[in-house]
């Protein structure tokens, strides 16, 4: 065993017991992490274990039980001493499982030695939550929020030493109404136990929270939104957990959970929603006219027969084959380094977020909101479908999502618009969203990279003339010219983030960082990840 000089800066090796035989384990605060192997020669199947202090999930005294004490040199002693680490160990698709090794040694000293090492290095994790406020809709997705908290969260929660309040809601907006009143700041997070719907509530409620205690009018569409510094986990018990499977990889409760005890933060941009300077909605996902919203007005009258309803509903909506004319106005996100066509999807420690958002802050501080009417561009159309997305909207049914190469943290939205074409063309784009080929290479989409976009459609502008001035400029009356037309003049509904907006003249705006969720986007493959923890251990031991 050494310890370097200086104090904090610590290093241990030890020969440790692990299952049958010795092994050389080493704990380097410096590089920050754990590492055990077998001495001996290679032999096959052997294997060099790495995990970093960030990933080391508690560490606890542990007995050994008599198969684990019957062999070799450990049948001689008389007590061994030994403690437990509880770890991540990541599995393919992103998903993450607590794995625990045991280690024993004949010197109680040494023992403890390594236990007191370990705690501290785990109590110098600043970034993890100590309490947290849990929400549970026991009645989304197929009824299963509150068995999968305490089956599967739970346990975990208890063993990283994290205390909780649950609040079990009992209506619609519970949790949000909830979040105005309870003392926010004894919190380290927010946790919401459920679908897209309940994390929809529970942001509503934190940012919400945050306007009124910084005395900001939400009602306001260009007001500057104050940064939400409590982060939201999102446990996954949905019909959809979209934001889930688009920020972790994954949907899946165990890995959720683990992301919220190691501590893990991924900030998230959050669209605003206005009409007339009224406050509407937040959304984070999906904002869409159109198709998605058709889907979603149908699929509300059958919500008896569960999550089947939006298949039934989408399949009644491909054949309706609707479009709706309108006109867009969007302002181009010249900040962004990426657009909607490259090949740069969000990952980890994503470069183009960081460099965007850098980019952001300096172009408002350089030019602020003086000269925005300048830069807007204006599209006139019927439209099978209008989308904005925040995120790719990934999900296991469209692994690349709505917009691949959306960012999670880039300050702009991908603006995403399906003109009117053939029944046949839009099934081949739909079908583009389940496999590898490009869905943005058809003639009748176009998509953009924006920072804030309004949308008034024909319905709307014939009927009422005061949108807003702003507007009136803007977009005046258009298809004057087809008197005699057939366009479909009904309007749709928006789907914002899975809940119905009726509203067909708005205004939308994104915030970037505006929230932070307990995750890290999605890691790259475990290949990769693989091949780093060989390169540790070696750089390690």
């Amino acid at each position: 065993m050494e310890q370097l000089p200086g104090g904090r800066r610590l290093q241990l090796v030890s020969s440790l017991g692990l299952e049958q035989r010795a092994w050389e384990v080493t704990l380097d605060e410096e590089r920050g992490g754990l590492a055990w192997r077998d001495p001996r020669p290679p032999r096959r199947g052997d294997e060099n274990c790495f995990v970093p202090t960030s990933e080391i999930i508690a560490v606890e005294e542990a007995e050994l039980n008599k198969k684990q004490r019957n062999g070799g040199k450990w049948q001689k002693m008389g007590k061994p001493h030994a403690f437990t680490v509880y770890y991540v160990k990541k599995a393919r698709n992103h998903r993450w499982r607590c794995s625990d090794v045991t280690f024993w040694c004949a010197d109680e000293h040494l023992c403890n030695q390594w236990i007191q090492a370990l705690k501290e290095l785990l109590e110098m994790q600043k970034s993890r939550p100590k309490q947290l406020l849990v929400y549970i809709n026991p009645y989304g997705g197929k009824r299963q929020g509150k068995r999968i908290y305490e089956q599967k969260v739970a346990p975990l929660f208890s063993l990283a030493s994290i205390s909780t309040d649950v609040v079990i809601t009992e209506h619609a907006n519970h949790a949000k109404d909830n979040l105005f009143e309870v003392n926010i700041n004894k919190y380290d997070g927010v946790v919401c136990v459920g679908g897209d719907g309940m994390f929809s509530e529970v942001m509503h409620g934190l940012i919400g929270r945050m306007q009124k205690d910084s005395g900001i009018d939400q009602n306001n569409p260009k007001a500057p939104l104050v940064q939400c510094n409590i982060r939201i986990g999102i446990i996954p018990a949905g019909s959809t957990d979209c934001i889930c499977y688009s920020t972790i990889g994954i949907s899946d409760p165990v890995t959720s959970a683990l992301h919220i005890i190691v501590g893990d933060c991924q900030p998230l941009d959050v669209c605003s929603v206005h009409h007339n300077s009224t406050f509407l909605k937040y959304c984070v996902s999906l904002l869409g006219y159109g198709f998605y919203g058709d889907i979603l007005k149908d699929s509300e009258k059958k919500r008896w027969m569960g999550p089947m309803r939006y298949d039934y509903s989408g399949f009644k909506t491909f054949l309706t084959h609707h479009y709706y004319e309108g006109t867009i106005s969007f302002q181009p996100a010249k900040h962004t380094l990426g657009s909607p066509r490259d090949k740069y999807t969000c990952r980890t420690g994503c470069y183009i977020c960081k460099r965007s958002e850098q980019q952001l802050a300096q172009q408002q501080k350089q030019c602020g909101l003086k000269h925005e009417e300048e830069e807007w561009k204006v599209i006139k159309g019927k439209f099978l479908a209008i989308n904005a997305v925040n995120i790719s909207c990934a999900c296991p049914r469209s692994p690349k999502g709505l917009s691949p190469a959306a960012h999670l943290a880039d300050g702009s939205a991908d603006l995403i618009l399906v003109r009117k074409c053939s029944r046949f063309d839009f099934l081949r784009y739909l079908v583009r969203h389940t496999n590898q080929d490009d869905q943005f290479d058809f003639s009748f989409v176009d998509v953009h990279r924006v920072k804030s976009f309004q949308f008034t459609s024909k319905l709307s502008e014939d009927n009422e003339s005061n949108v807003t001035d702003v507007g009136k400029k803007r977009f005046g009356h258009f298809c004057r010219d087809h008197p005699a037309c057939c366009c479909n003049i009904a309007n749709s509904t928006w789907n914002c983030d899975g809940e119905t907006l009726e509203s067909s003249a708005i205004e939308v705006r994104v915030h970037c960082q505006l929230m932070k969720l307990f995750a890290r986007g999605i890691e790259e493959t475990c290949k990769d990840e693989a091949a780093y923890r060989q390169s540790s251990v070696e750089q390690l031991l």
